[in-house]
């Protein structure tokens, strides 16, 4: 370990750190529309059941593997594996990182933007008229420049952040963003469960209708439960090398899953009382956010207020993720290229941006390096990262231990501070083994989409 390499200032900071990363934009829709289109209540045991043995196992797995080298994705598989070419798994973890960012750093920027419309009064006029909500929303992200003045903005929080370091920066946000965004939603779903009708949000959500879990519910459940926790982008190795030998893996993985589950059920709370009782369409993916709540809340008493709360919770959201991936692009150029915080920070953030811009171009700035492929670079970016990127990153990280560096010396440190607590190392290895299979199931079932037109399943 290097002796000069930050370190969490405490396990509540880390905690909060790790589930900011995992809470995105997504826990606000994703969850909320996947469980109530999918089951409700069946679909979220299935969910829950998925990410306990999934997505709880490759979070500890790259845990241990940063905290084991103190050392972002790319150094800790050269340390772990030298001479191989297991590296190409952390250098595959930046990648995505770098993809990613660019384009959430957009989908960042419409946010705010919508945060100053709600407090300046603009979704008064949207009024229970998803129409006119959807064409404000398009003739913005279409717009050549305004869009790209927003993402600077969010682009700078994060770059200011990250420069803060580990605990002057990630840390210190975590610790207030987190809370807010917890107190925040708590709020908006007691509110939306005052509202007439509001419960029948809660039981479309949670009410379990075992009849509509079909074999392509149980398969999202499986691709949502690895998603939604940051894996296979060296997040989770990234934080987890900031660690010290003191911290229980285990149990801190737990409350990360934990929180970023109820974050995402404290969400669909939120969201479907209120559209339910206004008479919103709850089958919304992403529109559901930028479309349908800003012709929703100017129904509410009170609306301009809890507008802009909701606003303000999922910029809160957007950013502390945002941050994560940012800090795995930082650390890869501090660890391996010895650059320091602040100059890879710029340069990388600024490099990410400039991207981003492209990404924004693309979608009705006159500018589409992608248009060949009869997609917008928004989308490529997105759908490169989401579908196979990340799922390969997570399914090499399982063979990794699995094959390579081997159980017996991967549990050597999962067990290091886990004083009082006995783990069956058999265990660990079927939990693995499950991982690895259900991911690659997924990235197949993908591909044979591509090449044959269908899903095998879903």
């Amino acid at each position: 370990m290097s002796q000069n390499r930050e370190q969490w200032g405490s396990k509540l900071g880390f905690i909060l750190a790790a589930s900011g990363s995992a809470v995105g934009i997504g826990n606000i829709w994703k969850y909320p529309s996947m469980a109530g289109q999918n089951g409700g209540g069946a679909f979220t045991i299935i969910y829950l059941a998925c990410i306990l043995i999934v997505g709880l196992s490759i979070v500890v797995a790259e845990f241990v593997i940063g905290r084991k080298t103190q050392l972002s994705p790319v150094g800790a598989f050269e340390q772990l594996a030298p001479n191989t070419n297991w590296k190409w798994v952390g250098f595959l973890g930046v990648a995505a990182a770098f993809v990613i960012l660019s384009f959430y750093g957009v989908v960042g920027g419409w946010i705010l933007k919508y945060i100053i419309d709600s407090l300046s009064g603009g979704f008064t006029e949207l009024a229970g008229n998803t129409d006119a909500a959807s064409v404000v929303f398009n003739e913005f992200i279409t717009s050549t420049f305004s869009p790209i003045i927003y993402q600077l903005f969010f682009m700078g929080l994060c770059i200011f952040v990250i420069i803060k370091g580990v605990k002057g920066g990630i840390e210190k946000w975590s610790k207030i963003m987190m809370p807010l965004i917890v107190v925040l939603l708590g709020v908006l779903a007691i509110r939306g469960m005052t509202l007439e009708g509001g419960m029948a949000g809660i039981s479309f959500l949670f009410n379990p209708r075992f009849e509509d879990l079909t074999a392509s519910a149980i398969v999202l459940a499986l691709g949502h439960s690895f998603f939604t926790v940051s894996l296979g982008m060296g997040t989770m190795i990234t934080y987890g090398s900031y660690l010290n030998k003191k911290q229980n893996l285990v149990t801190s993985a737990l409350w990360v899953i934990f929180l970023d589950t109820a974050i995402a059920m404290l969400a669909g709370v939120a969201i479907f009382t209120t559209v339910f009782a206004l008479g919103g369409n709850p089958a919304e993916g992403p529109g559901l956010i930028f479309v349908i709540l800003p012709s929703v809340f100017p129904q509410l008493a009170g609306g301009t207020l809890w507008g802009t709360i909701f606003f303000i919770l999922l910029f809160m959201a957007a950013l502390t993720s945002a941050i994560s991936i940012l800090e795995v692009v930082t650390a890869y150029f501090i660890d391996q290229k010895g650059w320091s915080r602040k100059k890879a920070t710029l340069q990388f953030g600024g490099v990410i941006t400039i991207v981003g811009v492209f990404c924004s171009f693309s979608l009705g700035g006159g500018i589409n390096i992608t248009g060949f492929l009869g997609m917008p670079f928004f989308d490529v970016m997105d759908y490169l990262s989401s579908k196979y990127m990340l799922p390969i990153g997570g399914m090499l990280t399982a063979i990794f231990i699995l094959k390579k560096w081997g159980i017996s010396e991967y549990m050597i440190e999962l067990k290091t501070g886990m004083e009082g607590m006995n783990l069956s190392s058999s265990l660990v290895k079927i939990f693995l083994i499950i991982s690895a299979l259900v991911v690659a199931f997924i990235i197949f079932n993908e591909i044979y989409f591509e090449i044959a037109g269908k899903a095998l399943i879903g």
